[in-house]
């Protein structure tokens, strides 16, 4: 498989980027960073490109997969203007750069409702919409709950969320599933095993199938 990621630095990205290139069915890996990762593999080319100027820049390939995990917060991106921009606009316009391609596989969040009356949640439903128009024939769309992980940046909120989600996580069974706190590196591998068992089909998944398809890879 040729692929391309975009997003390969943050908390899921870097663990989907190690399990792209630790993969004997990926034969080339193709990364869009904004900044050199210092990431070097045989396997791996990466493409410098300024994200504003993406549906230009971004490498004129075809890929068998194109791996999403674009996403900010309103703190760092500085407002909801620019929030905006790097995930509905970013994502869609590289969804639209690369229609051509056999499957699309983008990171979401629990609760993405374009109708939501929270920004956050709407912004990320509206770009859900807006990549299932973009023709590709499979878009696979993962709505991780809380994640897990080792971050750069320390997030307080998440810190609060994940103890409280750590405690009370064994009381969430059945529907509750979907709600428990999900390691990034479990999410990582849902998509590629998603990409390998299900290239074809348009799906969304929660949590808990995340957990299940990572499962299987």
């Amino acid at each position: 498989m040729r692929v391309l990621i975009a997003g390969s630095t943050g908390l899921i990205g870097q663990n989907l980027l190690q399990s792209l290139l630790n993969n004997d069915r990926v034969d080339e890996v193709h990364s869009i960073v904004r900044r050199r990762s210092g990431v070097t593999n045989q396997k791996l080319t990466e493409h410098e490109i300024d994200f504003d100027h993406l549906s230009t820049k971004a490498p004129e390939f075809s890929f068998d997969a194109v791996f999403c995990c674009l996403g900010t917060t309103i703190k760092k991106a500085g407002s909801r203007e620019e929030f905006r921009k790097v995930d509905y606009e970013y994502v869609k316009q590289l969804a639209e750069k690369y229609s051509s391609s056999s499957q699309f596989l983008v990171v979401s969040a629990m609760g993405a409702d374009a109708n939501s009356r929270v920004f956050y949640n709407q912004v990320k439903g509206e770009m859900e919409e807006a990549v299932k128009k973009s023709g590709i024939p499979s878009v696979q769309i993962f709505r991780p709950s809380l994640l897990l992980g080792d971050r750069k940046e320390f997030r307080f909120g998440e810190m609060v969320g994940s103890i409280f989600m750590r405690i009370f996580s064994p009381l969430m069974i059945g529907g509750m599933r979907k709600y428990r706190p999900i390691k990034a590196s479990v999410v990582a591998s849902g998509m590629l095993s998603a990409a390998f068992f299900n290239p074809k089909s348009p799906a969304t998944y929660d949590s808990q199938e995340i957990k299940e398809l990572a499962s299987r890879s």
